[in-house]
């Protein structure tokens, strides 16, 4: 450990997040690796400790012989400021190695709110945070995650993304640069070479057009790229990399405990939601590898709990047979299983019953329309009748709280839909009188709103996001309508959501506004201490860049989109269709009942989607 490290250790909260050494990591001789990986979650250690996805793709790459990979988290604001005070910069958690020093440094990108964070990261390594001033190969900065899916904002300062799935690309990306390296290529060699790697996306090799009026007049492929980047799936998800020997934290983190991932996809449809499109075609593992799964790695933890996750946990087909074979190694050790995505219309009393063998987890629905026609029209196929009988069966089988998650702003909502939610809060209240045993610790409902983002790579990216004066109108309005007792309002911030949606549909113009909210000191954006509206604000008018132009305004639906050379699998053609539908209030069947045929099947290459 670094003696300057070890003097401000003590001077900042939970130290034990900066100092490595933890049950599981993975050491190797850096002599003897070909390529050495920082590899970098632009947030706290206890969010990125959290993220299956990193979890998975560390083991996956390290099962490389040439290749170390090793994890790097953004400081919190004391250590941060220690860290300045002192020159000391940005290390790997494993060798204490700074960021500067290594081959490659990736970035998983989950949320658009850690575009500025990125950019701190890579200053704190000592690199220039755009990618034209790095012109050497070595390291070589790329990223991947969900925000992936539109590059564009983030263009200038990545020199490549993964579009997709990491497992097996990664290990041929790394192969390639592993070549390169020991034969002396140059960066752009490399950059046209990996660009004809299924599922790599080289921003400079694509050149931006604009109109007078600022949409994309063209998007022009040079040097061999593909006009289109094909998304990468791993088509046998059964037999995916998972690791049994994660690394247990030495310090408290947000999701503490075993995860296991049972599908990649979702059979709804709901079409506010981008994660339910990127990730098709659905994909499942079989239980009998996920009970083995999940006992090796409880075994090698010594967790106390596991959670299910996916989308959708409750569509999963083998879902009894999965829990039955858990809970016999679970149940007798006192060890908890929980299933934090769960359906209104799907939960039953045999799965009640058998998640609370050990103990009770929390239970949250996500209705996100206050009626039944706004919910037909974003395709949630809830009924009241779901939710209600739900939370019956909850409340009879010794729950005495729900949470219940609402978006504002979706197409066609009105007044009337807003006012269905407190409307639907009473009834779900009355029917913990009529259904709860004990009634003596009282019930809590939680209603929680988001404002609606227009999200890329979905049937809503055409729509237009409410102004941030109507959506707090709409929350006012609400909130004076919930007066029951034991009904709680929470409301997400209006202001962050308006940035997020700037940043989730934006183009290459928009990096200048990132860089120059990360020079006047943006960072941790995801954070409300950080997050800062008016600077943001202030970057957008020194930079030219109308936020409502990105934000607030409705694309036609012939637009040239900045994310157009992205290819997720999901056709336009569906896309349209089912935004036609939502006009109509009509609602289009699950994966399971009948193909949508949205086009992500193609992906597989001759495989079968399990929808």
């Amino acid at each position: 450990m670094d003696k300057r490290l070890e003097r401000i250790l003590p001077r900042v909260q939970k130290p034990a997040r900066y100092t490595g050494g933890e049950y599981n990591q993975i050491i190797k001789d850096k002599s003897k690796v070909d390529i050495r990986m920082a590899f970098c979650f632009p947030d706290t250690y206890e969010i990125g400790m959290s993220n299956l996805g990193m979890s998975i793709l560390y083991h996956t790459m390290n099962q490389l012989d040439f290749v170390w990979c090793e994890r790097v988290y953004a400081p919190w604001g004391d250590m941060y400021d220690e860290m300045k005070n002192i020159g000391l910069p940005l290390y790997a958690l494993e060798s204490g190695d700074s960021v500067g020093e290594f081959d490659v440094v990736a970035f998983s990108i989950g949320y658009e709110m850690a575009f500025t964070t990125v950019l701190d990261m890579l200053d704190m390594s000592g690199l220039p945070v755009r990618s034209a001033d790095r012109p050497g190969l070595l390291p070589l900065v790329i990223a991947g995650g969900s925000s992936s899916v539109n590059a564009e904002p983030m263009s200038p300062f990545i020199d490549l993304f993964i579009i997709g799935e990491g497992e097996e690309i990664n290990n041929e990306l790394l192969t390639l640069l592993r070549q390169a390296k020991l034969e002396g290529w140059t960066k752009h060699d490399f950059l046209v070479c990996a660009a004809g790697i299924s599922g790599i996306y080289v921003p400079s090799l694509y050149d931006i057009a604009y109109n007078p009026d600022g949409t994309v007049k063209s998007i022009t492929a040079m040097e061999g790229a593909p006009e289109r980047v094909e998304k990468r799936v791993v088509r046998d998800f059964d037999s995916v990399p998972y690791p049994t020997k994660p690394i247990v934290p030495s310090t408290e983190v947000v999701h503490d405990r075993v995860s296991l991932e049972l599908f990649r996809g979702c059979v709804r449809g709901c079409r506010f939601c981008q994660a339910g499109h990127i990730y098709r075609p659905i994909r499942a593992k079989k239980y009998e590898t996920l009970v083995k799964q999940g006992i090796e790695t409880l075994k090698n933890t010594g967790y106390e709990d596991v959670t299910l996750l996916s989308l959708s946990t409750s569509d999963y087909r083998q879902l009894p047979q999965l829990l039955d074979g858990l809970l016999e190694y679970c149940e007798p050790r006192s060890i908890g299983v929980s299933l934090p995505s769960l359906r209104a219309d799907n939960f039953s009393m045999e799965i009640m019953q058998r998640l609370q063998k050990v103990r009770k987890s929390g239970l949250t629905f996500a209705v996100e329309g206050g009626s039944q026609r706004l919910r037909d029209a974003i395709n949630k196929n809830v009924t009241e009748d779901d939710l209600l009988h739900t939370c019956s069966i909850a409340f009879a089988g010794g729950w005495n709280g729900v949470k219940l998650y609402y978006m504002l702003g979706l197409p066609t909502e009105t007044d009337e839909d807003i006012l269905g939610i407190a409307e639907m809060a009473n009834k779900v209240l009355h029917c913990w009188r009529e259904n709860a045993k004990n009634k003596s610790r009282g019930v809590r409902i939680t209603i929680s709103t988001s404002c609606f983002i227009p999200k890329p790579h979905s049937p809503f990216q055409w729509e237009a996001q409410i102004s941030i004066e109507e959506y707090l109108r709409r929350v006012n309005l609400l909130r004076s309508s919930i007066t029951a007792r034991g009904v709680e309002y929470n409301w997400h911030d209006a202001e962050t959501s308006l940035i997020e949606a700037v940043l989730s549909r934006g183009d290459r113009k928009v990096a200048d506004a990132i860089e120059t909210v990360w020079r006047d000191g943006g960072r941790l954006d995801a954070w409300a201490e950080y997050f800062s509206f008016d600077r943001w604000m202030r970057a957008f008018e020194k930079c030219g860049i109308d936020p409502d132009f990105y934000a607030e305004r409705e694309r036609s639906t012939d637009e040239l989109l900045p994310w157009d050379m992205i290819d997720v699998g999901v056709t336009k053609k569906h896309f349209l269709h089912e935004r036609e539908m939502c006009y109509k209030s009509e609602l289009s069947p699950d994966c399971r009942k009948q193909c949508s045929a949205c086009g992500a099947a193609k992906l597989l290459k001759g495989g079968r989607c399990d929808g």
